[in-house]
């Protein structure tokens, strides 16, 4: 969390170009949304007992688990400026996620956007997004499962009846899928170089690095944010 958001700064001082991160979490984790509640959403003890972590994201949304052995994370910080659809909430969260969108169908799945944020594949929430803006710059991530094991993401995330009921299912089994479940096995690596062949087709990318600058903010961010206590557990 504190590379996406060290990549959102620098990009709002103008020392890099717009970018587009793909990775893992390592291990597993849970990713909180800005605004959320960690005991109202997370499971702690179950956390505990299995050694998943959990921070707070700079993003909206809610909380997500994040498989090491089957989900990977991706990250888009760009400026507003750089397309239209950027500039309307609704449409900027589909313009960015649809590179996931045509791996999918690409894979044979059948598979659109769901309300704001959300990708659904044969009618089941397989991918959700998060965004924040600051200074003209929006950063944006999200998952894609593809072998997450949702027995564990439904043991440490505290899924309300009302919210499931919302969704018009009875259980988060009902709720969520992977590529795996649908048929579809792959290694991290394919999916990996799926996405990125995607997000190639999609923008106007050159492979490239983290600079210095970024690798220094990084720290600071972790000292200053993501690794305290005070700011993953202040709600």
């Amino acid at each position: 969390m504190a590379i996406d958001e060290a990549i959102m700064r620098a990009r709002i001082e103008g020392r890099v170009e717009d970018t587009v991160r793909l990775y893992i979490f390592k291990p597993s984790s849970i990713t909180i949304g800005r605004f959320q509640s960690v005991e109202h959403d997370v499971d702690m003890d179950k956390c505990r007992e299995l050694n998943i972590p959990v921070v707070r994201r700079i993003t909206g949304g809610g909380s997500v688990f994040h498989d090491e052995y089957g989900e990977i994370t991706y990250g888009v910080i760009i400026g507003e400026n750089a397309h239209p659809d950027l500039k309307d909430i609704n449409a900027s969260y589909r313009f960015l996620a649809s590179p996931l969108v045509a791996a999918l169908r690409e894979l044979g799945l059948n598979a659109d956007f769901a309300g704001l944020n959300d990708i659904i594949a044969n009618g089941k929430k397989i991918s959700g997004s998060a965004q924040t803006r600051r200074k003209g710059v929006i950063l944006q991530h999200g998952t894609f499962m593809y072998a997450t094991r949702v027995d564990i993401l439904a043991s440490v995330l505290k899924v309300s009846k009302k919210k499931l009921a919302d969704k018009g299912v009875s259980s988060i089994w009902e709720r969520v899928t992977t590529l795996e479940r649908e048929g579809v096995e792959m290694a991290m690596m394919e999916v990996y170089e799926l996405l990125k062949q995607k997000f190639f087709e999609e923008f106007p990318l050159e492979e490239g690095e983290l600079t210095d600058y970024e690798l220094e903010l990084v720290e600071k961010i972790i000292e200053e944010r993501y690794g305290k206590d005070e700011w993953n557990f202040s709600r």
